[in-house]
């Protein structure tokens, strides 16, 4: 079992940055691919972010391609999201997610590949 806990959350304006943090219990963090994903009301859950076990390896949904980095600390069992020029549609609750697989090969996108969940972190950019 992984427990993971996000933070940095908030409310911004337009053009401002922010970085997600989510820290995960367990001895195994730094064998599973880690994701950011965000939830905006009344859409589905979308991937932003994945990181690699070893944090080589990165992949970005479109929409945040160039203004987020995803970046992990093993040592910290930790994994963060930067956060640069917000905008008002990228308001969500942000989720981290592990994919439990031992040092896996692939960053899926599909929420359904993960396995353990945190509750989420608000963000609300306005205009």
């Amino acid at each position: 079992q992984v427990q993971l806990v996000e933070s940095g959350g908030g409310l911004v304006q337009a053009g401002d940055s922010l970085r997600l943090s989510c820290a995960a219990s367990g001895r195994t963090f730094s064998t599973y691919v880690m994701g950011w994903f965000r939830q905006a009301p009344g859409k589905e859950r979308d991937f932003v972010a994945g990181v690699s076990w070893g944090g080589e390896r990165t992949a970005y949904a479109d929409s945040v391609k160039g203004r987020f980095t995803i970046s992990r600390d093993n040592a910290k069992n930790t994994v963060y999201l930067q956060m640069n020029s917000l905008k008002p549609e990228d308001t969500a609750v942000y989720y981290c997610a592990v994919d439990r697989r031992i040092k896996s090969a692939i960053i899926y996108q599909s929420p359904n590949q993960y396995d353990y969940w945190g509750r989420g972190t608000q963000v609300t950019v306005s205009s």
